[in-house]
Parts: structure tokens; sequence; C-alpha cells
């Protein structure tokens, strides 16, 4: 069973506190209770290598050691408050209002009220404190389960397909556990389950019944479980383990589909509830304003309106989005399996990582000299097509923006083009702003936007026709062709971008390149989780077999499936995002109003020294009232971006193209009205 090497970093430095705290912890806990075997099923679910009493005594000395130093503050804070508050009074303060007692009994609680007061001051943040460290300790096997059980029912009906194409490609039900196990690099921790029961076989001497029902009870996953459960059932009965794992995948393909429709359901609440939140911090400026025309001044709610609560909102937003929102599981890339080094996986910028001969240098000469030339070569692809790097690497450009940020903002600074102060940006809003935040926000979103959105086109050109040309691969596979016929027959009657990799493919293995090698390839340049699945699924079984046609309609099938599933996802958040967009647009429009219609009107009748009116709105600064105003529909509107683009696309990335669109609109507004 694997081990996380955070865990095994910390069993070292935790294992003095553990021993300490031992008694501590068989005081506190019944080893037989509910709580203990709660978290030991945990550790074992997050896969932790602690036992459930060393890591139990550790999260108390933690909880020990913050309540003691919370303690101590809380008792300072308990003292200095008293201090203040009550210093020089004749009388201690009254908290009970007791009436009618002895003179003695009064004296006494006089003289013990206020030292009682600044003990249970350093008690209660003491218990917090405990609270505190004890919690965060004894929460992460929790939360580390929760996600892994997110990620395996995610990746489940894919691995449910793969175990089927190997089931179709003749494989036995141990090899399918094995290959299953072995897949770590396309299905994460659903694989690593797999991996549990395979090395239980291996080193604990345990019949693969048995490593099968134990699992089933320790993963963290229900459907899993089920699953399991289902297979042991099959394999006592002698059942037939190829329709069994076609029933599961089509069960757990349609579950998937429901999943999907719960989750949309849940953001189309969200998107609702963000139209009244967005406007919560709108209709507390209107009311602060008014407030101030009356001559209450409201200046600091205001300054805590715009800078803290329109960002506090948005954020607070977007991390209840993501808590439902399940984004893209696995990085895309196939990896070598054990042996096969001399297949080198680039998973980034080949200038900082130049592959297989990084395992040679030092050693001799040669390799050094090696090294420099590659290294020259992959930084000349890089100044010779610099926007292909770009493409491929989109976050890459901010190493490029952000000096020329720096840049142009020293200039800024130098010949003075925009206020340096408070005053001065109250007094001119729209020049300050640009240039302190436009301009900035122009440089770097920009470009990043034009590239990202060009390495998603360049990704999803392949992805958009996958399940067609798998059906058309395994149409002709059907006829008696090779897989390597087939891909060149497909690309031969085809057209795109995955008609052009397949035609690179086929060459590849002519001039000497392994079929699964030239699969590994062309999947790792583009490395999409989805496009990973397949790939592995294709390279695997046709190792055993070139007639795969049945493999192959089963990759088509779950890439259909997942066809629908992105198909209703873009239909259904593509209300999201325009209710999100048409929210900014009217709160910029009515504060544009409130600024020209409101704002100003009543600002002349305050100035203008007629009658009652002199004194309403007459101290109101509206330059002050417009740089308040313009900042806050700058920053719902950069807020609005990046929730608007995680919602479509589980990507913060993906709003960029929003938050350089709407800034803008709010920018060419204010020039108007400002």
């Amino acid at each position: 069973m694997s081990v996380d090497t955070r865990d095994q970093q910390t069993l070292g430095s935790g294992g003095a506190l553990g021993d300490t705290f031992y008694p501590a912890y068989q005081w506190a806990f019944d080893e037989e209770g509910e709580f203990v075997a709660s978290v030991e099923k945990k550790l074992a679910q997050a896969r932790m290598a602690d036992n459930v009493e060393m890591f139990l005594a550790r999260a108390m000395a933690v909880g020990t050691l913050s309540g003691v130093a919370l303690w101590l503050v809380g008792t300072l804070v308990g003292y200095l408050v008293v201090t203040m508050l009550f210093a020089g009074a004749g009388d201690a303060p009254t908290f009970l209002g007791l009436t009618g007692l002895p003179e003695g009994v009064v004296a006494i609680i006089n003289a013990v009220k206020i030292p009682f007061l600044i003990v249970v001051t350093g008690v209660v943040f003491g218990a917090i404190g405990f609270g505190i460290g004890f919690g965060s300790l004894v929460s992460i096997p929790y939360f580390r389960a929760s996600a892994r059980k997110r990620e395996v029912n995610v990746l489940l009906s894919d691995a449910i397909s793969f175990m089927y194409a190997l089931s179709v490609g003749g494989l036995n039900q141990l090899e399918i556990l094995q290959a299953m196990a072995k897949a770590d690099d396309t299905y994460g921790e659903c694989a690593k389950e797999f991996q549990s029961i395979v090395l239980e076989t291996e080193y604990f001497d345990t019949d693969y019944r048995t490593a099968i029902r134990n699992q089933a009870l320790e993963t963290p996953s229900g459907e899993l479980s089920q699953f399991l459960t289902d297979m042991l059932s099959i394999i006592n009965s002698g059942g037939d383990m190829t329709s069994f794992l076609q029933d599961q995948k089509e069960k757990h393909m349609r579950t998937a589909k429901q999943e999907q429709q719960k989750q949309l359901d849940t953001l189309e609440l969200f998107g609702e509830m963000y139209m009244t939140l967005s406007l919560f911090p709108l209709l507390l400026i209107i009311i602060l304003v008014i407030m101030s025309m009356m001559g209450e001044s409201q200046e600091t709610l205001l300054y805590g309106t715009v800078y803290g609560l329109i960002p506090l909102v948005g954020v607070g937003f977007l991390v209840l989005v993501s808590t439902v929102t399940q984004d893209t599981i696995g990085d895309g890339y196939l990896r070598p399996s054990d042996g096969d080094d001399e297949f080198v996986v680039d998973e980034g910028m080949g200038i900082l990582d130049l592959g297989l001969i990084e395992n040679y240098t030092g050693d001799y000469s040669l390799f050094d000299r090696i090294r420099n030339r590659e290294g020259t070569y992959e930084l000349m692809q890089i100044i010779t097509a610099p926007h292909i790097f770009f493409r491929d690497h989109p976050l890459m450009v901010l190493a490029v923006t952000t000096p020329l940020t720096i840049v142009a903002l020293i200039f800024t600074v130098v010949f003075n083009w925009a206020p340096m102060s408070l005053d001065g940006m109250i007094a001119n809003p729209v020049r300050g702003t640009f240039f302190w935040v436009y301009v900035p926000l122009y440089l770097n979103l920009l470009p990043l936007a034009i590239f990202y959105e060009w390495n998603q086109r360049a990704r999803k050109a392949i992805v958009g026709n996958l399940s067609e040309n798998l059906r058309k691969l395994a149409s002709a596979n059907d006829t008696g062709m090779t897989l390597l016929e087939s891909i060149r027959v497909v690309a031969d009657t085809s057209a795109g971008k995955l008609s052009d990799e397949f035609e690179v493919m086929h060459a590849k293995v002519n001039y000497g390149t392994s079929l699964k090698d030239a699969l590994r390839e062309f999947n790792n340049n583009y490395h999409v989780p989805r496009l990973a699945r397949t790939v592995k699924l294709i390279s695997e079984a046709q190792e055993a077999s070139s007639q795969i046609q049945d493999v192959l309609s089963t990759a088509a099938q779950a890439s259909e499936n997942q066809d629908d599933i992105d198909r209703e996802r873009i239909a259904r958040t593509r209300m999201q995002v325009v209710i999100i967009l048409m929210t900014y647009l009217t709160l910029l429009g009515v504060m544009a109003l409130l600024k020209t219609q409101f704002l100003d009107v009543m600002s002349g009748l305050g100035g203008s020294g007629s009658g009652s009116g002199a004194g309403f709105g007459g101290s109101v600064d509206t330059q002050q009232l417009s740089m308040l105003f313009f900042h806050a529909v700058t920053m719902q509107a950069l807020l609005s971006s990046f929730i608007a683009g995680y919602i479509r696309d589980v990507d913060l990335i993906s709003g960029v193209k929003f938050a350089v669109i709407l800034p803008t609109i709010a920018l060419v507004v204010w020039m108007a009205v400002g």
C-alpha cells in the first residue's frame, strides 16, 4: 500500500510528541470506541501510514501546545482589557447585579471577580486553541479521504470501460487487476485502489478474492465498494466477467450523466444566489451615500464596502462554487512502465528539463557537452518561434509581461503620469486608475488570454473529432486490417488535426518506433486527460491483439458519453455565464446613473444655497464618491470575470478574456460619466 511522502516526513518529527502524549491518549479515548474506529478507518482511506494511537496522541500534543499558547494570549488579553477598562475605578465592575448579600460575601466577590475574569478569558482562549490544534490535525485524514473519494468516483466510469476493453481483448481476471493497478498515470486514485489489491496478494500471501473483499471495505468510495462487491460475487460464482463489466460500464456511464445533471442544477441555484449577493454591496453603497448627503459621514463604511465587502463576496462565492464543480482529474501525460526507461516523457519546458541526458551529466564531460548543446538547441527553438512556446505554455508569458509591467510602473512614477497620493487619485480617478490598474491588467492579461485561448483551441481540435475517428478505426479494424493499417486509412479519409496526427503516427511506426510509443508521444504532445484515458485503453489492448474492434468501439462509446456530458455542461453553464455578465452590466449601469442622475444633481442642490436644500448634500465629496464607484465596478468586473470563467470551464484562467473585456467596458463608461 503506497504512503504519501508528506506522511513519511512527519513520522519522525511527530514521533516524539506522540510518545510523550500516548498516556494522555489512553486516558482520554476508548481504544474500542466509535471515534477511534472512525479515525482509523479514515487514515486507511486516506492512505496515511500513521497508526491511530500515535496519530491521536500527536493530535493531542499539537492541541495542547496551541492551547497553552492561546491560554497565555487570552490571559494577557484579559489582563489588559481589565486594566484599561477598570483601572482607577472606585468600585469593581458589576456583572450579575446581585443585591442583598452580606457585606463579607460582597467583599469576597468584589475581590475575586476581576482575577476570575482574567482566568476565564485565558481558559476560553486555551480551549479554543486546543480545539483548533487538535481538530485541524484530526481533520486531515477526513479531507484527504474525501478528496480521494471524489477522484475515484469521477474516474470510475472510465476505469470500468478500461477494464471491459481489456476483458474483451482476452485478459483474465488477475491480468485485468494488474493492468488496472499499473494505470495510475491515467486513472490516479482509482488505480491506487487496485494497487492495494495487487500488493496485498503479492506481499501478504492473500488470495485475490480476500484482497478484493478487504479493499471493498476499505475504499472511501461507496460506488467502488459496490463495484468490487459485485465483481467478487461474479468471481465466486464463475460468471462471465466480460458481460459483467459491460453492464457495469453502461450503468456508470448513466451515473456520470446523472451526477453531471445534479451539479448543473446546483450551479443554476448558485447563479441566482450570485445575482442577489452581488447586488448587496450596491444597495449598501446607495444607503451610505444617502446617509452622507444627510450629514452623517460614513466614509469608513464606504471604503470598507468598496475595498473589503465586494472582494469578500466575490471570493466567497468562488470558493462556494469550487465545492460543487468537478475539475479535470490528472495531468494527461502517459508515463512509461517499469523497465521502459528509454521512453522519455517531456512534461514541460525542454529548456528546464532536457530529458534523458539529465540522468548522465556530471560523470563524463561528453554528457556535459551534450547537455549544453541540447540546452542551446531548446533555447533557439524558443527564440525562433516564441509564439509556439507561449501557446504550449500560456502562463510563461507572464515571465515576459511582468518585467514589462514593472518598467511601465517605473515610467509612470518617473514621468508623473499618474497621481501618487490619495488626494490626487480622488481628483482624477480615471487617469490614476488607468495607469495603476488598467495598464498592468492589459500588459499581463491580454497576452495571457490570447495564448491561453489558442492553447485551448489547439487541444480541442484533437478531441473534437475523437469519437468519430474512433468509430472509423473500429470499422476499419473490423474488416481485418491491423490497427496500424486502420490508422493509415482514417488519416487518408479524414480531415482535421487528429487525422494529421494519425499520419505522423503512421510514419513514426514505419521508421522504427513502436506503436505504443507513438501513441504515447502523440498523447503527451497535447496531454488532455480525456485523450490520455482513450490512448491508454488502445495502447494496452493492441499489445494483446491487432484485432481490437470491440476495444475501439468501447473507447468510442466512452468518448461519445463524455461528448454528451460536455455539450450539456456547455449549454447549461452558458446561461450561468450570461446571468453573471448581465448582473455586472446592470450594476455598472446603476452605478453610472447614480453618479450622473443622483449624485451630481443632489450635490448641485446642496451648493445652490436656496432654502432648506442648501444643507442637503452640500458636504458630499462627489470626486471621492466617483473614485469609489469606479473602483467598485472595476473590482466587480474582475471578480465576475473569474467567476464566469471558473463556472464555464472549471479553470480560473478561463476567465482572463472576460477580465479584459468587462473592465474595459467600465473604463469607457466612466470616461463618459466620471
